[in-house]
């Protein structure tokens, strides 16, 4: 098995400014991209770029996937909030209560992104980028590990998180109840292989649940989706 998580891709009005924001909190470089308008690459033990597309379309509803941001004490907090508000974040309300100790912002494209409070358990052994915490079922956490190869570092009732081995953030699913689906989703998971092995792969992740949306097309990229129905893109290197 040879695919892996390539990217995190972002819909975006306004790639660059988004990426220029992403850029500015975690440290990560600009590169070219042929599958991006605008694209980082990380500085750090994460895995994966992330990916910057133009849409005309405005975000009307909540993200599916949001970062989650670490913290070693509260001043460190107090400054990581500091910061994104700096460029260009703002505080939203997505039913947090007021006595959870996570700030909840949006980045310039209205992505939201929590900066946790210091002492995370959960994400002691992780970096600054602690997760990527997603809207999905069990069967979800299950396929991806599946898919990717990445072992469950989480399982505990509906709740799931797998792991590259290699390290970098953890990717969690809540579980239920899940929001409802409002179509594509902003952010989205690109997983790659070699080009002599697409289709066995696509073969693979459809026997593991997945449905193929779009394909083969003439880019080279494959739209499916997973067994929750949420959109990911399988791209030939």
């Amino acid at each position: 098995m040879t695919l892996r998580l390539d990217a995190v891709t972002v819909d975006a009005q306004e790639p660059d400014e988004v990426a220029r924001f992403w850029a500015g909190m975690l440290g990560w470089r600009g590169v070219d991209d042929p599958w991006a308008d605008a694209a980082l690459e990380p500085t750090d033990d994460t895995g994966f770029r992330l990916r910057f597309l133009r849409v005309d379309a405005p975000k009307v509803s909540q993200n599916r996937i949001h970062p989650e941001l670490t913290s070693d004490d509260l001043e460190h907090q107090e400054r990581t909030v500091a910061r994104a508000l700096g460029l260009g974040a703002r505080h939203v309300d997505v039913g947090q209560l007021p006595e959870e100790g996570h700030v909840v912002l949006a980045d310039p494209g209205g992505n939201e992104l929590c900066v946790l409070e210091p002492g995370s358990t959960f994400l002691a052994d992780c970096g600054f980028l602690g997760d990527l915490s997603c809207d999905g079922t069990h069967a979800l956490g299950v396929f991806w590990s599946e898919a990717l190869g990445w072992p469950l570092v989480w399982d505990e009732g509906e709740e799931t998180a797998i792991r590259s081995p290699h390290g970098g953030p953890k990717i969690a699913w809540g579980g239920p109840p899940l929001m409802p689906s409002t179509g594509r989703d902003r952010w989205r998971f690109d997983v790659a292989c070699a080009a002599a092995e697409v289709r066995d792969e696509v073969d693979r992740l459809v026997a593991l649940g997945a449905r193929v949306l779009d394909g083969p097309p003439a880019d080279g990229s494959w739209a499916l989706a997973d067994v929750d129905g949420t959109e990911f893109r399988l791209l030939a290197d």
